[in-house]
């Protein structure tokens, strides 16, 4: 962001530019897969014997995509992860009481199941989970499928029990979940099978419940202690007020948001509550990713923005004083921008003296910002240095948490003025209440290694 800062990325050069010759365009591309998968491999290394649950309803299943989700789901299988998916079956079942000549019920947006309508869940649920069955059966060659058959299990999982009457409404044979059979599922993870649940929950005197795809698979996440738990939805993630997406909230973040229920689309509406109660209930992380995005799943986990919301218990983002464990983790941090010339270069050893001047910024334990404080105490002045944050977090605040990290640091030393040294982006310094001054106005010791070659503009801050 400066001299001795980055915040705004520089756009980069379009590999597809029509231009550039063939073997280049090749070589670029070629170096950007490369880099593509060495990136994802942490995360590959990190998911690898965890366990998520994938909840998407009928829409998905008989959607354009459904193929490319299984692709997908057998690409994660994989790779070592254990997979739970949940499926619905809502647009199916209408489509069959319709055929029946029924009329659909439904109450506070739940459905009611008599006896008639019951007949169409099983029809419809049935129908809809041999089709993903045969989906994930799939391996012929030629498609990423071949070679790798995928075991799919399921059983009676579920137990249940009635909604029962509720204003005034008998719910009937619409259930709730009661019981998951935990150890019975991770007994098929073991064994590397993917469980694939349909939700229809039985009771202990024999009955079958309609049961609710998004509550199944929230309870499933629970019970079976999963990492994550991912709903496909019709929507981005969750928006902001402006429309923008949001990239991660806590449970309490969320819960504001939907009582302020605006921009939440029907899917939200259902899944949002259910994402809540599961991270605030022990799974570490719920996603609410789009359905008609191809590849989402895989966007999701292996970059390092992802593509949709995730909903945590705590906040992902974590800002603190810099330890001697994070030495390693600034020099990767910080060596591209020193090649380029957009920071001024510091050895390991250097780092390791002046550990205890950095502040970091940490995104789901990974270290993803840096900040620096000089003090110069004779007059009563601090430098603001090596303020950098990765390209993918640029546009998350960051640089103005780490900014704000540094001032609260310098009042509690009671230094009056903060000033910075910047080559690339005044600007940014400018709208946050620094002034230019002349090179001439720095502390005594800072101007005598003020290098004339960089020519970097310098900025000054009142405290």
């Amino acid at each position: 962001m400066t001299g001795d800062a980055v915040n705004d990325p520089t756009p980069d050069a379009s590999p597809g530019n029509a231009s550039a010759p063939t073997g280049t365009h090749h070589f670029e591309s070629t170096a950007r897969f490369v880099a593509w998968v060495r990136a994802a491999a942490p995360y590959i290394h990190a998911f690898r014997g965890k366990t998520f649950v994938v909840g998407f309803g009928g829409e998905v299943a008989a959607g354009k995509l459904a193929q490319s989700l299984a692709y997908d789901c057998n690409l994660l299988a994989a790779l070592g992860i254990r997979l739970v998916l949940v499926h619905g079956a809502r647009p199916q079942i209408d489509a069959e009481v319709m055929r029946r000549g029924l009329a659909p019920q439904f109450y506070n947006g739940l459905r009611v199941t008599d006896l008639p309508t019951m007949e169409c869940v099983k029809t419809a649920m049935a129908v809809t989970r041999f089709e993903v069955e045969a989906l994930l059966s799939q391996g012929l060659p030629n498609t990423p499928m071949a070679g790798g058959y995928m075991r799919v299990t399921g059983g009676n999982f579920i137990t249940a029990r009635p909604v029962g009457v509720v204003d005034g409404v008998d719910y009937q044979y619409t259930g709730m979940v009661r019981k998951v059979i935990a150890e019975e599922i991770n007994a098929d993870l073991d064994q590397q099978n993917v469980v694939l649940i349909t939700p229809l929950g039985m009771s202990p005197a024999g009955e079958i419940f309609n049961m609710c795809m998004e509550e199944v698979a929230e309870a499933v996440a629970v019970a079976v202690k999963a990492e994550k738990l991912i709903y496909l939805c019709d929507a981005p993630g969750l928006l902001d007020g402006e429309g923008s997406l949001m990239g991660s909230v806590t449970a309490d973040e969320a819960e504001q948001h939907i009582e302020a229920g605006e921009g939440l689309t029907e899917d939200l509406h259902l899944y949002l509550p259910c994402a809540i109660r599961a991270v605030r209930n022990g799974v570490a992380r719920c996603h609410l990713v789009d359905r008609d995005k191809d590849g989402a799943l895989l966007l999701e986990f292996f970059t390092p923005t992802g593509v949709g919301t995730v909903v945590s218990r705590n906040p992902l983002f974590r800002l603190r004083e810099a330890t001697a464990d994070d030495v390693g983790l600034l020099v990767a941090l910080i060596s591209p921008l020193e090649a380029d010339g957009t920071l001024v270069r510091r050895g390991r050893e250097l780092l390791e003296r002046e550990i205890n001047r950095f502040s970091v910024v940490e995104y789901d334990g990974m270290l993803v910002g840096c900040a620096a404080l000089y003090r110069f105490s004779e007059d009563n002045a601090a430098e603001l240095a090596c303020l950098a944050v990765t390209p993918e977090y640029r546009r998350a605040g960051l640089g103005e948490q780490l900014l704000c990290r540094i001032e609260q640091r310098a009042r509690q030393d009671k230094i009056e003025r903060l000033f910075v040294l910047t080559t690339r982006t005044a600007h940014w310094f400018r709208e946050r209440g620094f002034s230019e001054i002349n090179p001439d106005a720095l502390p005594a010791q800072k101007r005598e290694l003020y290098n004339l070659q960089r020519r970097s503009k310098v900025f000054v801050k009142s405290l």
